[in-house]
């Protein structure tokens, strides 16, 4: 998808929404002890740094409590990331240095299987391969 909404925010599935988050997640914040979270919109996630990964559990986390708005890594994020953000559940990305669309693009569309499961809801290659496409 990779569309461009405002201020440098990308989108990376249809869940993303312009504007801004409306509450922020700091890096080894849990996000299970926030209240209310349902009546949000969009729910930041922060990336002090881009090697810092705390932040794809607490979206992973998010979407397996049931959270359907976005779910936006903000910060340190780059391309590389992108196609990892999606599968643990971010529906859109706000990153510190601009990320091309095009690019983007790119890296979304790069692999269609993959053997682990994860909160974007596409089955796993060993799912696909025995029929269970239920993931």
């Amino acid at each position: 998808m990779a569309e461009l909404l405002d201020a440098g925010v990308l989108a990376l599935d249809a869940r993303a929404r312009a504007g801004a988050p409306e509450l922020l997640i700091a890096p080894g914040e849990d996000v299970r002890a926030q209240a209310g979270l349902g009546n949000l919109g969009i729910i930041g996630i922060v990336f002090p740094r881009f090697r810092d990964g705390r932040g794809y559990s607490s979206a992973r986390i998010l979407r397996e409590m049931g959270f359907a708005g976005d779910v936006r890594a903000v910060g340190d994020v780059t391309v590389d990331q992108l196609i990892f953000l999606a599968r643990a559940g971010f529906s859109s990305v706000a990153p510190e240095r601009p990320i091309p669309r095009e690019a983007a693009e790119v890296a979304l569309a790069r692999w269609t299987f993959f053997y682990q499961r994860a909160a974007d809801g596409r089955p796993a290659a060993f799912d696909v391969r025995h029929g269970n496409t239920r993931g």
